[in-house]
């Protein structure tokens, strides 16, 4: 099978303003999260800043996941009983369909809505799955590395960290809407380099001490503006 093969209809430019739609969706949804949110309520808080977009299809349900739910992955059930506490941690998960195209994204943050001094511990976890993404990346434009060495590498940074990746958060391929068809094959099994744009990299790091978790995920782009967002 050719994991990498792509629709008809899949138009590159289009995949691009998709994801920086969904990015800009990002920023908006973190903004209007308010403290006591259930991750129902963060749920439907996607799905009405998307509304504004005239976007109301996702290609995978929404995760927002807050306090010791952030350990978990995709597939893990939530604590109903869980609501976003200021200065605590929580990340998103959205992918929308836009133009027939798939994007998908995850971010982390640690709230202060109160304005007060953050636990430093969540601070240095909240940014450490971003500058992970960002190494591995690297290390794929510079190596040209499979996804199995990419596993590699991004294992032995969160170590390097203190923490423990969670394999279970694997990556995958994105595209034209259903890029299922072609491959529902994990990044971080795949036996070659993955090919620019259309493969997504997710780092899902576990403190486990703390019993908190961090996330970020995004597609991998050769010509990336370095910037941390």
């Amino acid at each position: 099978m050719n994991h990498e093969q792509l629709g008809p209809e899949f138009d590159l430019q289009k995949f691009l303003n998709a994801r920086e739609l969904c990015l800009k969706a990002a920023d908006i949804i973190i903004d209007r999260i308010e403290i006591g949110m259930t991750e129902k309520d963060g749920q439907a808080l996607v799905k009405d800043v998307f509304k504004e977009f005239d976007i109301t299809k996702f290609w995978h349900p929404t995760k927002f996941r807050m306090s010791t739910d952030t350990t978990k992955t995709f597939r893990d059930l939530p604590d109903e009983n869980l609501k976003v506490l200021d200065q605590d941690m929580m990340f998103i998960d959205i992918g929308p369909i836009i133009e027939n195209h798939e994007a998908d994204f995850g971010r982390t943050v640690v709230l202060n809505k109160s304005g007060g001094e953050l636990n430093p511990n969540y601070v240095k976890l909240a940014s450490a799955s971003e500058t992970i993404f960002r190494k591995t990346e690297a290390y794929w434009k510079q190596t040209g590395a499979t996804g199995i060495k990419l596993f590699e590498f991004a294992q032995n940074k969160t170590a390097e960290y203190g923490y423990r990746l969670d394999h279970r958060m694997a990556g995958h391929r994105l595209g034209d809407f259903p890029h299922h068809l072609y491959s529902k094959h994990k990044l971080f099994e795949f036996e070659q380099s993955p090919l620019k744009d259309i493969w997504v990299l997710e780092i899902h790091i576990v403190d486990d001490k703390n019993q908190r978790g961090s996330f970020f995920e995004d597609i991998m782009i050769e010509g990336r503006n370095l910037q941390l967002r």
